[in-house]
């Protein structure tokens, strides 16, 4: 639905004049901005005198129009004769539609006879105007008596005088974000120089830390191999017999020897992975002569009253891999589930992923248990989770951790499920081909 405002008859250059201080007028009793009713002004002023330039019976028609969302104001300027006024008008209208385009929200140019541009502006967001409210604004429109040529110019110069300032008032906001964004690209440059720097200190202290962590396991292996042998020579009587509390100090001493034995290969594995020294080498591997080994390996850690080890083998084909880091997470997962299950069973299964192809080897028991906000952490280093059966089997916290690494080189993850009183899942998943080694170059 379209109301009319205003209808200017377009003979001259004077009604030039007028119809733009017409357009003003009228966009600011409509409620538009200071630098909408410029815009308004330019375009059907620039538009007007182009109908003007080359053609006849021009015209501009003001109407109040709705929208999809808010009122438009709707100028048209008609003219007849204008397409064939001649190469020098069709280059004025060509210039003047560039200019409405700019200025208007939207500009159109019906095709069909004659020459009749639309341009619309959408009003600001108010209340809509009433037919009511738009007879009042007509009614004074009227009452407005139009201003000469001189006037109309030195409105235009105004105009001008302040378009040009509020540019000026732009353009220091603009060379003071320049100048903003400039110190925050140095105070970035700086950061990111601080943070390479950091970066490569921790680098150094990683590789340092890698080759502390090697070295000492290198000189802690001979000392405690030598204690462990000369521990099993005193239990099995080799220098004669032992009374029963030399026999238990000498077990407690071949015992806590084991242990650091272990602290001090995992130790060394870590730091041989961290330092990108190990590559799994991969070869066939079979199932079910790998759970064979296990089950031979694992069998005197089993209390057989309290815990039954089984073994299920869902697979029967051979895959690649490396076999030794295989056996050495599976032995882990084992051994952490015979250690935290008093009673029940730990269960060792392979089966195969046919949508992934992928392997799944699972090592589920009915021990204690983990709490979900543990889960992670037991994958961090030389971090145990407290419980009564943790202080009665002393660990390193090095072997999940060492698990997880030797998965990734492996190219698989590990995975945990745990209920705490119902039990633990620990899943190792494989690729069936073994991927070749990251490129460290």
């Amino acid at each position: 639905m379209s109301q009319r405002i205003l209808n200017v008859a377009l003979e001259g250059d004077t009604d030039v004049v007028l119809v733009r201080q017409r357009a003003r007028q009228v966009s600011k009793l409509l409620g538009f901005a200071k630098q909408d009713q410029v815009r308004i002004a330019t375009a059907v002023s620039e538009v007007a005198r182009a109908a003007c330039h080359g053609g006849c019976n021009a015209r501009a028609v003001f109407v109040l129009a709705d929208g999809h969302a808010r009122q438009q104001l709707e100028v048209t300027v008609s003219a007849g004769g204008v397409e064939a006024a001649g190469s020098e008008a069709a280059a004025i209208v060509d210039q003047a539609l560039v200019t409405a385009h700019r200025l208007m929200d939207g500009c159109v140019r019906d095709e069909g006879a004659g020459f009749a541009v639309r341009m619309r502006k959408a009003l600001p967001p108010q209340a809509p105007v009433s037919p009511t409210l738009l007879a009042q604004i007509a009614t004074e429109l009227a009452a407005t008596p139009a201003s000469n040529s001189y006037e109309e110019m030195q409105q235009q110069n105004r105009e001008l005088v302040e378009t040009l300032a509020e540019l000026r008032e732009r353009q220091e906001d603009l060379l003071e974000l320049t100048r903003e964004l400039e110190d925050t690209n140095r105070g970035i440059v700086a950061l990111y120089a601080e943070i390479e720097d950091k970066a490569e200190r921790l680098r150094r202290a990683d590789e340092m830390k890698s080759r502390f962590l090697s070295n000492t396991s290198h000189e802690l292996r001979t000392p405690l191999s030598s204690i462990r042998a000369l521990s099993k020579l005193l239990l099995d009587r080799m220098d004669g017999e032992l009374t029963p509390e030399q026999e238990r100090q000498v077990y407690l001493i071949e015992r806590t020897a084991t242990e650091m034995s272990e602290l001090v290969n995992d130790l060394l594995d870590l730091a041989k992975i961290e330092a990108g020294r190990v590559e799994a080498q991969g070869a066939p591997v079979v199932v079910e002569n790998l759970f064979r080994a296990l089950k031979g390996m694992m069998r005197p850690l089993v209390d057989g009253e309290r815990v039954e080890l089984v073994f299920d083998n869902a697979v029967e084909e051979t895959f690649e891999s490396d076999e030794g880091m295989l056996s050495q997470i599976l032995r882990n997962f084992i051994s952490n589930a015979l250690k935290f299950t008093e009673q029940g069973s730990v269960r060792v299964s392979a089966e195969r992923d046919e949508a992934s192809d992928t392997l799944r080897f699972a090592v589920t028991d009915t021990g204690i248990g983990i709490d979900a906000e543990h889960l992670q952490l037991i994958f961090e280093e030389f971090t145990q989770v407290e419980n009564p059966l943790q202080r009665r089997s002393k660990g390193t916290g090095l072997g999940l951790p060492l698990c997880r690494r030797l998965a990734e080189l492996l190219g698989g993850r590990v995975d945990v499920t745990s209920r705490p009183g119902v039990g633990s899942t620990f899943v190792l998943t494989l690729p069936r081909h073994l991927p070749p080694p990251p490129d460290n170059a």
